[in-house]
């Protein structure tokens, strides 16, 4: 019974929520000419419109799902609407509506969906503290971005919202944002190609070499699209974590890089039966979840025919596709 851990939806109860009380917070909805609307924040941020198939009715994401075998669909926001330079309080409101109204569009389809919460992490005490309501609203999860407002995730104080992940047991996805202009990935595809899985391996390195995992053992991390590319530069990783200043970069990470990888899940997500494997030989086979990210020009449409071409056993694609999301998101019902 396959699970998706990685995809992303809009409901429309959160499109009707922000036409109606979205003002109150500094989020407005924008209608676009021939499109789908968009979402604008008072502090500037402009926002594409939302992608079609983020915005699909539910039955053309069931069919989907029943052309490709997937039983289950664990799904998050849109990273880019975190609203992350919203004020405090606004910023609290805000996350408040995301996850409820993605809560509500999950009760509504349960048989098929499950849902990731999102969290205002500019304070982590809130953060903690929107964790705790999303998993008792029925959260399997939490989505986070690799960098708050272009400041590595792992540079920033969140000790308290880490330390609330691992109490509750909750899986963290960690998911790449941009939120700035990256004028060099501007044209073919570069930041869909390189941009986004750079954003990742930067949050993680920084994880990684701040302690996260040392102070919070317990804590799991899956990280979007096979880990970006730290799994190819764990030796690169290992090489600068003995011969830098560990003092004045603030490295006090206990271990090599390359020594939390297998404390970490990775989404499958790497279009490529060869770097599959190889994603697998570094970080374990059962650190290894199926994933999609549905709704984005570069999903994995076919995800399951991705693993059976990597010349996976069937129990094998069982792991991945199965067991191990069924491990990692243990709140899954």
């Amino acid at each position: 019974m396959p699970i998706d851990v990685h995809a992303h939806y809009v409901p429309p109860q959160l499109i009707d929520a922000v036409a109606t009380r979205g003002k109150e917070i500094g989020v407005r909805l924008v209608a676009s000419a021939g499109a789908p609307p968009a979402l604008h924040f008072d502090y500037g941020f402009k926002v594409r419109p939302f992608f079609p198939r983020l915005i699909e009715p539910v039955a053309e994401r069931r069919a989907w799902l029943d052309a490709q075998g997937i039983d289950r669909q664990i799904v998050g926001t849109w990273p880019d609407i975190f609203g992350y330079g919203l004020a405090p309080d606004a910023c609290v409101a805000w996350h408040r509506m995301l996850n409820d109204t993605l809560a509500a569009w999950c009760a509504d389809n349960s048989g098929r969906f499950a849902w990731i919460a999102s969290v205002p992490l500019i304070r982590a005490e809130d953060a903690a503290e929107e964790t705790a309501r999303a998993a008792a609203l029925g959260a399997c999860g939490v989505i986070v971005s690799s960098n708050v407002e272009n400041v590595n995730l792992g540079e920033l104080p969140l000790d308290a919202f880490w330390r609330k992940l691992e109490v509750l047991g909750l899986p963290v996805l960690i998911h790449p944002v941009l939120v700035g202009p990256a004028p060099r990935a501007a044209k073919f595809g570069l930041a869909q190609v390189a941009q986004y899985t750079f954003d990742t391996t930067l949050g993680v390195g920084s994880l990684l070499m701040s302690g996260v995992l040392d102070r919070f053992p317990r804590l799991k991390l899956v990280l979007a699209h096979g880990g970006g590319a730290y799994p190819y530069l764990a030796g690169r990783f290992d090489v600068m974590h003995r011969r830098m200043d560990r003092a004045a970069q603030g490295n006090v990470a206990a271990k090599a890089p390359s020594a939390y990888a297998a404390q970490m899940a990775y989404d499958s997500i790497v279009h490529a039966p060869k770097a599959l494997r190889f994603l697998i030989d570094v970080v374990g086979l059962d650190n290894v979840v199926l994933g999609t990210d549905y709704s984005f020009p570069p999903a994995d449409m076919e995800p399951l025919a991705l693993l059976r071409s990597t010349g996976l056993s069937a129990a094998e694609i069982e792991t991945i596709a199965d067991a191990n999301p069924r491990r990692v998101f243990a709140r899954l019902h």
